[in-house]
């Protein structure tokens, strides 16, 4: 009940809070330890899974739809998202190419649970399990709300609730787009990943339908890194 009030009083603050909090416990991961990537993955889902909680009853947008668009771009997304691929495709090799090593960040072991935990063990297995829960039911409506609903909204008017969620507008359309994009290391996928999910708004003229297009994304490319041993996409 502690942000009940301001969620209920403010409606920028109920769809952009959230998203920093869980953002703000992204960046806690690693920080303490190579195990505290795994940890504060299991943190935030829940923190994430909680704000959904609280932030629900005040922003109407927020509710799951099936159609079979959303379908269609979800196995779309994570078929090109697995798919593209080259030395300019990730931000890591991006900004290394272009003189910007400091922008290319710290090399990163793969987040392998497997890894750190003992191949096959139960805690290496309910980390995977929680990082696929998280990304397909948690990470969707705290990421659609705030780059779709809040971000190309107010990039295109900032009395964002006067604008339909339907709307286009080429300006917010792209940066949100970008922006997206070049918050994964995989920019370009991002990119397109963004616009693809942009679109299924833009049509539906709702969230619901790019919430579980991006939940059919995340859960098939959690089986794939899995089931192919492809953890560089974590």
């Amino acid at each position: 009940m502690l942000l009940r009030k301001p969620f209920a009083t403010s409606a920028l603050f109920v769809r952009v809070a959230p998203f920093v909090i869980f953002l703000a416990l992204t960046y806690g991961q690693g920080q303490f330890g190579e195990a505290s990537r795994y940890w504060f993955y299991l943190a935030k889902t829940l923190v994430g899974a909680w704000l959904i909680w609280e932030m629900h009853p005040f922003v109407a947008e927020m509710r799951w739809a099936l159609s079979w668009e959303a379908i269609v771009v979800g196995i779309g997304v994570f078929a090109m998202w697995v798919g593209i691929s080259g030395e300019w495709t990730t931000q890591h090799s991006l900004w290394a190419k272009l003189g910007f090593p400091r922008l290319a960040g710290a090399s990163l072991r793969d987040w392998n649970p497997h890894d750190q935990f003992g191949a096959g063990s139960a805690l290496a297995w309910l980390m995977i399990g929680v990082r696929i829960g998280g990304s397909t039911f948690v990470v969707p409506p705290l990421e659609e709300v705030f780059y779709r609903s809040f971000v190309y909204r107010y990039l295109a008017k900032p009395d964002f609730q006067s604008v339909s969620l339907n709307q286009f507008a080429w300006l917010p359309f792209l940066v949100t787009a970008v922006i997206f994009g070049f918050s994964h290391n995989e920019w370009l996928a991002g990119i397109l990943c963004g616009a693809a999910y942009q679109w299924l708004v833009l049509r539906k003229n709702r969230l619901g339908d790019a919430m579980t297009a991006h939940a059919i994304t995340n859960f098939l490319l959690g089986l794939w890194i899995v089931w192919r041993g492809a953890w560089q996409f974590w």
